[in-house]
C-alpha cells in the first residue's frame, strides 16, 4: 500500500518572496544576496495550471510556493555562441534561439518559447548586442549569415 505525499500549497498572495523585472529574488528585507539560495530558486522553478512555484519535499511533504513575478519568470541569464545560439536560462535550461521569435517590448528584449515570455537579462543582452544592429527605424539579427528583424510590440504598461 502506497501512502500519497502530503501537500503544503502557498498560494502566491501569501509567498514573502518574488521575482522583480530584472530577474532578481526579493522579499520585503530587500534583494536576495546568498548566491546558493538565488540559484537554488531559479533552478527550482516549475509551472503548472495555478501559475509559476517553487517546490521541496520534506519530511515527505511537498511545499509547494506559488510566487509573484513584476514582468515574467523566466529569463535569458547568458549566450553562448556556436553554430547555433544558445540561450541559458536563469532555471539553467538550454534553448536553441529561434531569431524569429525574438521581440521588443518598451526598452527590454523578448523571445517565446511554447507560449512562455522570456526576458533577457542586462547581461546577455548586453551579450547578444554584439549581433544586433539598427537598420532605419527597426532592429535586425544575423545568426547564420542571416538576418532577421526583430518585432516591436506595444508595451501593455
Amino acid at each position: 500500500m502506497t501512502t500519497e505525499m502530503k501537500q503544503i500549497v502557498i498560494k502566491k498572495e501569501n509567498a514573502v518572496f518574488w521575482l522583480d523585472k530584472s530577474g532578481c529574488w526579493r522579499n520585503n528585507g530587500g534583494k536576495f544576496r546568498k548566491k546558493k539560495i538565488i540559484d537554488l530558486f531559479h533552478q527550482s522553478i516549475a509551472k503548472d495550471d495555478g501559475g509559476y512555484f517553487l517546490s521541496q519535499v520534506k519530511d515527505n511533504i511537498l511545499e509547494k510556493v506559488y510566487f509573484r513575478f513584476e514582468d515574467t519568470a523566466l529569463f535569458v541569464f547568458a549566450i553562448i555562441f556556436n553554430n547555433d545560439i544558445i540561450v541559458v536560462l536563469n532555471t539553467g535550461k538550454h534553448l536553441t534561439l529561434n531569431p524569429e521569435n525574438l521581440y521588443v517590448m518598451g526598452d527590454n528584449l523578448y523571445v517565446t518559447h511554447e507560449n512562455e515570455r522570456i526576458k533577457f537579462s542586462e547581461r546577455a543582452l548586453m551579450q547578444i548586442s554584439s549581433i544586433i544592429e539598427e537598420d532605419g527605424d527597426h532592429l535586425v539579427i544575423t545568426v547564420n549569415r542571416n538576418r532577421f528583424h526583430i518585432m516591436e510590440k506595444p508595451n501593455n504598461g
